[in-house]
């Protein structure tokens, strides 16, 4: 019966002083509130005499140097706390939580790395949108770090020299190579995308080649070779219009370019032979337009399609006859 006494007593003792360390954790969260950390502290530590056992007393006194800007005491505490809910089997769910915090302190301190690291062990323990968005992000920023320290114009140089040369023996697999790599290392000069597109070209790869151009018109808005080659490998997916517009900005940059002048005169012809090509370039005429928008036209278009005789009555009328040379000349009709 004692002993039984002694078992209750201690119970009793246990649940009063588990109630103790929670309204110490409330009174801390309060003064948190409040941006009161240092009464905050006091609180929390309170809270973790009165019972040593729940880790999330420590993770408030981790938010606590958080806020105070002190990052290093902020991970050792959950640390500390990541221990203790080892120890007495907490939520998973509070796990992560320490993990992450440790993840932001981290952060903080541009030790995006180690950021990473525990963003990683996080979501280990319980998988929250919020922390995969966060480690998405460190990612991205270690990513960044890793292209800029792998920057080096001098071995760009080495590379572009060497994608040169491969590109004068016809070699372009290697050339591209060489190219890519100078890119990794330079990814701010023009030239370089310039000079891989025509590899790809030679490589039918025309796709790429219009990417690489379009690189390269992005970071020198002036580099005519840019857009004579954009306008080449257009041409060659047959998006004649769209190649049209590329030689005509080359011609503006450089109008004694024999390249932007004959790839222009190409354009232009095999517009012609193709009769959507010459039905988008009409189409783009304000002019047109405006004669097939004027209701009268449409119908003096349509009599000349069932009757062929009528256009020589509408021919008659020097208005309507201004139109209708306007839409041959434009290659949208055409008599026979």
């Amino acid at each position: 019966l004692d002993k039984l006494r002694l078992q209750s007593s201690a119970t009793m003792s246990g649940d009063i002083k588990r109630d103790e360390a929670v309204a110490a954790k409330e009174a801390g969260n309060a003064a948190y509130r409040k941006r009161d950390f240092e009464e905050a502290l006091k609180h929390y530590d309170k809270a973790i005499e009165l019972d040593p056992t729940d880790m999330s007393f420590r993770t408030n006194k981790a938010a606590v140097h958080f806020e105070q800007k002190d990052y290093q005491k902020c991970i050792e505490e959950c640390n500390q706390a990541i221990e203790v809910g080892r120890e007495n089997r907490a939520d998973f769910k509070l796990i992560a939580k320490a993990y992450a915090r440790m993840a932001g302190a981290y952060v903080k301190l541009e030790d995006y790395v180690n950021a990473r690291t525990y963003y990683q062990k996080s979501l280990t323990e319980h998988r929250i949108p919020d922390t995969l968005t966060k480690l998405s992000e460190v990612e991205k920023i270690i990513k960044e770090q890793e292209r800029k320290a792998y920057i080096n114009p001098e071995i760009s140089l080495e590379e572009k020299n060497l994608g040169n040369a491969c590109f004068q023996k016809g070699d372009y697999p290697a050339a591209v190579r060489h190219y890519t790599e100078a890119i990794k290392r330079n990814p701010d000069d023009a030239r370089l995308y310039s000079n891989r597109a025509a590899c790809y070209q030679k490589l039918a790869e025309f796709q790429l080649a219009l990417k690489d151009c379009e690189a390269c018109i992005r970071l020198d808005p002036d580099f005519l070779k840019g857009y004579v080659r954009k306008g080449m490998a257009l041409m060659a997916m047959k998006e004649h219009s769209k190649a049209l517009t590329a030689f005509q900005k080359a011609i503006e940059i450089d109008p004694n370019n024999q390249d932007a002048v004959d790839g222009y005169k190409r354009c232009l012809m095999a517009s012609d032979a193709d009769p959507e090509e010459v039905r988008k370039r009409a189409m783009a005429d304000p002019e047109v337009q405006k004669i097939l928008g004027d209701p009268a036209m449409r119908i003096i278009l349509e009599q000349m399609q069932s009757d062929p005789k009528a256009l020589q009555e509408h021919l008659k009328n020097p208005d309507i006859a201004a139109k209708i040379q306007k839409l041959l000349e434009s290659g949208l009709i055409a008599i026979r």
